[in-house]
């Protein structure tokens, strides 16, 4: 199948300032990520703007995705909309390392794109940020009630750090 996301780049590197906007939805599949954390169904939206400079192609926008995890804290399954910005370059003569390359006068921005959302994506999210998790004696969800149980001391040895961490911002 063709690449959706394959843009000719041969125009705009012929004149410097050239814009072209890319915009549209593309299945996970298509850009070859088979992650579990993605909503299966759920398309990727790229919205982008390419801008040709005299040595390559700016790329800027916006990704989204739809992804599923579990809290860390309370094990509650959970959804959500993740926006990743980007902002990468694009190069024929690789000058600058962490530019993608432009190959046969077209940018992939496919791998861009696979990039972003495989990096984006969280590995440990958290349902609320004052989730109050699970009780580590009993076990019970403390967000939806309050149990009895008293939790030992922390270990005494790491007492050097809880000091360092009482003197760290919020």
């Amino acid at each position: 199948m063709k690449n959706p996301l394959l843009v000719n780049a041969l125009e705009m590197l012929r004149r410097p300032g050239t814009q072209k906007d890319v915009a549209m939805s593309v299945s996970a599949s298509l850009l070859d990520i088979d992650d579990p954390r993605l909503l299966s169904g759920h398309e990727i939206g790229v919205d982008l703007r390419c801008e040709s400079l005299s040595d390559g192609i700016v790329v800027d926008g916006g990704v989204r995705v739809d992804f599923r995890g579990d809290c860390r804290r309370c094990l509650t399954p959970l959804t959500g909309t993740l926006s990743i910005e980007v902002h990468e370059l694009y190069q024929v003569n690789l000058t600058d390392p962490d530019a993608f390359p432009i190959e046969n006068d077209q940018i992939d921005l496919g791998a861009m794109v696979r990039e972003s959302v495989l990096l984006d994506l969280p590995d440990a999210p958290v349902c609320r940020p004052d989730c109050a998790g699970l009780c580590p004696v009993c076990g019970i969800d403390r967000n939806v009630s309050e149990c009895g149980c008293t939790v030992s001391a922390p270990d005494p040895r790491w007492a050097g750090l809880e000091a360092i961490r009482d003197q760290l911002p919020e």
